[in-house]
Parts: structure tokens; sequence; C-alpha cells
């Protein structure tokens, strides 16, 4: 691939490489997404390039994919590329979003593995090396599980529950507990990189590639600096993203709300004819009654509304064929 991204790139599969073999040469990526890390940037790739000095047998690339930061985040990406021959940092025009970052940073690695992991050190670069290993064993996806995580207690059961959930109604197997930090095979890379919807979940893209996975159970620290960078509305148009991605369990469910209301709905004729026949004495108001059915139908029927709206918007999104992103610039230095 050239070092250019091209908006949207048709990848040929090319020839896979006996990967199982030790010899030097191997070329490992790894695809870091960055969005206003000002703050703890530099000791990030400190803690990175430090980690893999323990592995020499391998060459590395750092692509860092800069998602519109407004902090200075550039201006250090810049000064990490100058020093740093490995790095390559794409910058984005503008801010498209985490998993469009890594979607950016994909189209661009060429190596042998990829690993993708945030920059705010909360996925333990040592981890990867664990990957490297999984992968050199024979693993063409290794997905770091998380087995302990120092969030609030809101944020974990939340992603607890929502996990577990998505698992139940998605139509593949999505591994609970797991973000974007994992290693990809190049043939596993190639793959997802044919996949070009805009509203993106890739870890639900990567479960549903198949291949040989394998799960690394790690325990997620706090973060260095800054703040997260995915606030609850955040959080919910991802969660949105997976559940309508990877399920049609919502328009099921829509289906099944009808028929449940419609037979409510003949209970209730059964009974005010009931009464009109064989009990015309009794003086039925029936206001109560009727507010009642009608705000439960009026919910239910936004409601159903809301979820084919969501489906819909996905189409729409897709029929456009704008491009998933769109770059102002590829820094590196190593042909300076």
């Amino acid at each position: 691939m050239s070092d250019a991204i091209r908006h949207e790139v048709g990848i040929p599969v090319p020839q896979q490489k006996q990967r199982h073999e030790t010899e030097t040469g191997q070329l490992i990526s790894y695809v870091l997404p960055v969005y206003n890390e000002a703050e703890g940037i530099k000791h990030f790739h400190a803690e990175l390039t430090s980690t893999v000095a323990g592995r020499p047998e391998f060459d590395y690339e750092f692509v860092y994919v800069n998602d519109g930061s407004a902090d200075g985040s550039l201006r250090i990406l810049r000064d990490i590329a100058k020093n740093d021959p490995r790095v390559r940092v794409v910058d984005f025009a503008r801010n498209f979003g985490h998993q469009i970052a890594i979607t950016a940073g994909l189209d661009l690695a060429t190596g042998d593995a990829v690993i993708v992991m945030d920059t705010d050190l909360q996925d333990p670069p040592k981890v990867s090396l664990e990957m490297i290993d999984a992968w050199l064993a024979g693993a063409e996806v290794v997905q770091a599980r998380r087995r302990t995580r120092r969030d609030t207690p809101f944020k974990r059961f939340t992603a607890h529950a929502y996990y577990r959930l998505l698992r139940s109604c998605a139509e593949v197997d999505i591994p609970v507990d797991t973000g974007d930090f994992r290693l990809l095979d190049k043939r596993a890379a190639d793959e997802l990189r044919s996949f070009r919807e805009r509203s993106r979940f890739i870890r639900g893209m990567v479960a549903s590639m198949g291949f040989e996975q394998q799960e690394l159970l790690f325990d997620r620290d706090e973060r260095v600096a800054g703040e997260t960078k995915y606030p609850m509305r955040k959080m919910l148009r991802l969660a949105a993203d997976g559940v309508t991605g990877f399920s049609t369990v919502p328009l099921k469910l829509i289906t099944r709300m009808g028929f449940a209301s419609l037979a409510l709905a003949l209970a209730g004729i059964i009974y005010s004819v009931t009464l009109r026949l064989f009990f015309p004495e009794i003086t039925v108001s029936g206001w109560t009654m009727l507010m009642v059915v009608m705000l439960f139908l009026g919910g239910l029927q936004m409601l159903s509304l809301g979820v084919i709206g969501s489906y819909i918007g996905r189409i729409y999104h897709e029929v456009q064929q704008r491009p998933l992103y769109i770059v102002r610039d590829v820094i590196r230095h190593d042909q300076a």
C-alpha cells in the first residue's frame, strides 16, 4: 500500500508469509488513535518504545492517527515523528471518531501483525508483547479481555451488562469485556480493511470474520493523564452501533410487541362488547381506560419508529457513499 492513504481502498489479499518462524525482520505495526492526548502522549510513546526494545528481533512501526485533536497533540506527534523514524502520523482534516481513526491506521499499517491500542496507557504496552507470543504460536487474532478495570462502579456495571446483552442478541459471537485492544495477523487485517461501512463497531467486525482467535486476560490500568474521550453520549452511540450493526433482534422485538398490543386490544374489545351486551345497566365512564390505552399504544408506536429509524439511518449513511475519513497530511521522517 502507498504511503498516502486513499479515501476508499480496494485491497487485494497478498500472499501470506510463514509467520511462525522466529526470523528477524518481521514487522509489527501499532495503530494508535489520538484525540486530545497532549498531556500523556509523550509518556505513552516512551513506555511503548521501552517495552518493544525488549524484543529486538522484530521491526516496528507506530501509526498515530490524530483524530482532529484541538489541544496541541499534533505538534507533539510531529516532534515524536522527528525523533523516531518508525513513527507515521496520520492527520485528519477534522474529528471523525475513534472507530474511524482505527480504520485509517489499519489502512496505512503494513506489518506482518497489527496491534490496535489506545494511547492513554489503560492498555499496558507489555500486554502487546504477550499478544505477539500468542500470534507466533498460531493465533490469527488475539484480543485482550479485561480481567479487572479501574473505572467507576457505574461504568463497570453498565459495561458488564452491555457486553452480555449484546452477546445474547448479536448474530455473531462477540467476546465479552473486550475493547479494541487486539492483534491482527496480516491476512486478518487485510480482510478487516475490506469492511467499509460507516457506522463501525470494529470489535464486532473482527468477531464476524472468524479466523483462529485467542483471548488474553489483562488488568486494565487507570488513565495516566487527561479525561476519557468516551463520555456517555459517545458510549451510547457506540452501543447502538454494536446492536444495530450485528443484530436484528430490535426489529423482531417490535413485531412481538405488535402482537402483544394486538392481543391486549382484542381483550379490550371483548371486554367492552361483553359489558355492552350482557351488562347494559353498568355505567362505565371509560375515561381512565381510554387514556391508558392511548398512551400505551402511542409510546409503543414512537419506540417502534425510533428503532426502525435507527436502521433506516444506517442505510441512509451507507448509500451516500462518502469517504470514511479525509486526511490532511501523513507525516513521516524515515526518508528524510
